[in-house]
């Protein structure tokens, strides 16, 4: 079993009198982590309830606190696993956190459409939140060690890291056709605004031939012959779901830097090339350099989720197409990286960055020193 960092964080929070929330996209690891988190406590002392269970989501939909008193019990700590599937799943773990502060509550959800937004107003102060991404590089080196890992990186790049493509070597592309396919969109399918399934795989293979490019709204509402508010729509769904995440451009009013478009990246790029149905070799793509690209974005944001660095992240571009690929700011600090899967001479920020922006770091990214950037 590869050790997730999210396990750490959660065995320093417990009995805190804070509900823990796990959210993270289908198939990442979230059951996994917290039936090993239960295996620290004898029998008598826990409980595992599955929101699958249509007895377990009636219990746990009821207000009255003496019939959620009899579904904890004199349980030490509690798992909801899945409690999306719960009507007005906050207001029950408002009362449990409220009523029985002995007992911790560990709640997952496979997506924040609907648990996000329920859980939000209700347990205001009352929670800890975590997001849970597939495998990250670090906890995927740390596993099967330094050099073993760098090995299989571009067996990464094609086909991602989530822990059953990683643990099913050899099928991993039947394993990513049914995540891409349906798994992974079942919650959005279900959700009430998706009334156009096939407008959403449009839209996915759209995004996913755009990784590393600047998109434009607009652009993609006449592609796809819809109104903007639809793509934003969308869109704002597909990062809910943990599918994509966004970037927006740097701006501190310099008059030429974009200001308008974003760029979109996929938390995982086995399932961005499922998407377009294509797990070529690197040396035989056009796309290696946004493949790389996407991969260090996606691994940044979970090595900063996991260590609790909390930055803003930009790109920054001209109008005159000088460019930057990722910025992050903490505290004013700016701190730019230019992406390069080959480095084949030295690259230099443009000169109207760093004359602008005095209190900058730059920095190449490349194969050969990417694990100092996550680590």
């Amino acid at each position: 079993m590869i050790l997730r960092k999210t396990q750490a964080i959660l065995s320093k929070t417990l009995f805190q009198k804070k509900v823990l929330i796990i959210l993270g996209a289908r198939q990442t690891g979230k059951s996994t982590i917290v039936k090993e988190l239960l295996k620290n406590f004898a029998d008598n002392e826990k409980q595992y309830l599955d929101c699958d269970d249509v007895t377990v989501r009636e219990s746990l939909a009821s207000h009255s606190i003496n019939e959620l008193r009899r579904v904890i019990g004199n349980s030490k700590i509690v798992v909801i696993d899945e409690a999306q599937r719960v009507k007005n799943i906050g207001l029950s773990l408002k009362i449990m956190a409220d009523n029985f502060p002995q007992c911790q509550i560990v709640v997952t959800g496979s997506s924040s459409l609907e648990l996000s937004n329920e859980i939000q107003e209700p347990l205001t102060g009352r929670k800890f939140e975590y997001q849970l991404f597939p495998i990250s590089w670090i906890e995927f080196s740390e596993y099967l060690g330094y050099l073993p890992a760098k090995a299989q990186l571009e067996q990464r790049l094609i086909y991602g890291m989530y822990p059953d493509v990683i643990n099913n070597v050899g099928n991993e592309e039947k394993i990513l056709q049914n995540l891409a396919s349906s798994y992974l969109f079942k919650d959005l399918f279900n959700y009430q605004n998706i009334r156009k399934p096939e407008l959403l795989d449009k839209l996915l293979k759209a995004l996913a031939l755009q990784i590393g490019s600047e998109v434009s709204y607009t652009e993609l509402a006449n592609l796809l012959d819809v109104d903007k508010n639809t793509v934003e729509t969308y869109i704002r769904l597909l990062e809910k779901s943990y599918v994509i995440f966004r970037l927006t451009p740097f701006s501190r009013n310099l008059r030429n830097e974009l200001n308008k478009k974003r760029k979109i990246y996929f938390y995982d790029t086995g399932i961005r090339n499922a998407i377009i149905g294509d797990f070529r070799p690197l040396s035989l793509r056009q796309d290696t350099g946004n493949l790389w690209e996407n991969f260090l974005m996606s691994e940044r944001k979970k090595s900063n989720e996991y260590k609790e660095n909390y930055v803003n992240s930009y790109f920054w571009r001209t109008h005159q197409q000088q460019e930057i690929d990722y910025i992050e700011d903490k505290n004013g600090q700016l701190n730019a990286f230019e992406f390069k899967w080959n480095v084949n001479k030295k690259v230099r920020p443009p000169q109207i960055f760093t004359d602008t922006y005095t209190n900058s770091d730059f920095k190449v990214i490349s194969k050969e020193n990417f694990y100092s950037f996550l680590e």
